[in-house]
């Protein structure tokens, strides 16, 4: 009986004694949005105060352009996946992008909504404090359902839609990233709001890339210090408590010029997804990069970029 109770002894000060030095080793505190700036809002970043949030934003080419390129990012992302198109269009058109309340240097929502009406009213509120009132709208995953949400809200206003791999009908995901599970379940997600193991963000990027190999070590670090920032870890966890899907009924009432971009390797929301976007927008294209995973605009921004030149020519 003795020997059993020091064998349970061991075992229990053992597992302590791992899991201690396993929270010491990840042990991640909120980082301020100062020191997170020098890196990650260089020129031409710049901060506006629109519905009480600081709103990271970038504004880049001519000011004269009559339909500005407007990209809203996906969960848990950044107006930096966009940085491949913007270098290419920028020269010739005016692109503005935003880190989305929640996510990025924006930061949580100061009234802790993340409904997807919300993010329209966000989304409207940037653009009326930027001085724009007609764009072409672009959206990545929870950015597109954003996107096409908007289109439907103010239609006089979206002069062409671009969907990426977007949200929008029930997910049936073949694959779900490891940070995305984690922050669903409520022990570990209060437990993420203090430690983030950097291997959850690579294997979580890893997870939406068609080829896992174009995950850099940089890619890694903007993911896992953007996370970090003040409030972004319990607004994510806030954000999957919403639905993950919208009101799929309302998307063939959509009317504007819609270009539906899609990695056919995406396993998070599959190509059956496309095809139901495809179908149900009378007024779309479908181009599908077979190779290419969830977020193809960063993955390959070249041949997407290509893919949305045409359309909006």
């Amino acid at each position: 009986m003795n020997l059993l109770r020091s064998l349970v002894l061991v075992f229990v000060v053992t597992a302590f004694v791992f899991l201690t030095a396993g929270v010491a080793a990840t042990w991640a505190p909120d980082r301020s949005v100062d020191s997170l700036s020098a890196r990650w809002a260089t020129e031409p970043s710049q901060f506006l105060e629109v519905s009480g949030m600081r709103v990271h934003v970038r504004d880049e080419g001519p000011r004269d352009d009559p339909q500005p390129i407007v990209l809203l990012h996906g969960t848990s992302d950044s107006l930096h996946t966009w940085q491949g198109w913007t270098e290419g269009l920028r020269g010739t058109r005016r692109v503005i992008r935003f880190d989305l309340p929640g996510f990025g240097l924006t930061g949580p929502s100061p009234n802790s909504d993340y409904s997807i009406k919300a993010y329209v009213r966000f989304v409207v509120a940037v653009l009326d404090k930027v001085g724009v009132q007609s764009f072409v709208l672009g959206g990545n995953s929870l950015g597109g359902q954003i996107a096409w949400a908007t289109a439907l809200a103010v239609p006089t206003r979206v002069n062409k839609l671009v969907l990426v791999d977007s949200a929008g009908y029930p997910l049936q995901p073949q694959s779900v990233p490891i940070g995305f599970r984690l922050s669903r379940i409520p022990g570990v997600r209060v437990l993420l709001e203090f430690v983030l193991p950097r291997g959850v963000v690579q294997s979580s990027l890893q997870n939406v890339y068609g080829d896992s190999s174009r995950v850099t070590p940089e890619m890694v670090d903007r993911f896992y210090e953007l996370t970090l920032r003040k409030g972004n870890r319990e607004a994510l966890a806030l954000r999957m408590q919403q639905p993950l899907s919208g009101d799929e009924t309302k998307i063939k009432s959509l009317k504007v010029p819609t270009l539906i971009l899609w990695g056919g390797n995406d396993r998070l929301i599959p190509i059956e997804n496309a095809n139901r976007f495809a179908s149900d927008i009378a007024n779309s294209r479908l181009v599908v990069f077979e190779n290419l995973g969830h977020v193809p605009q960063e993955e390959d921004a070249h041949a997407t970029l290509q893919a949305l030149k045409l359309f909006l020519n």
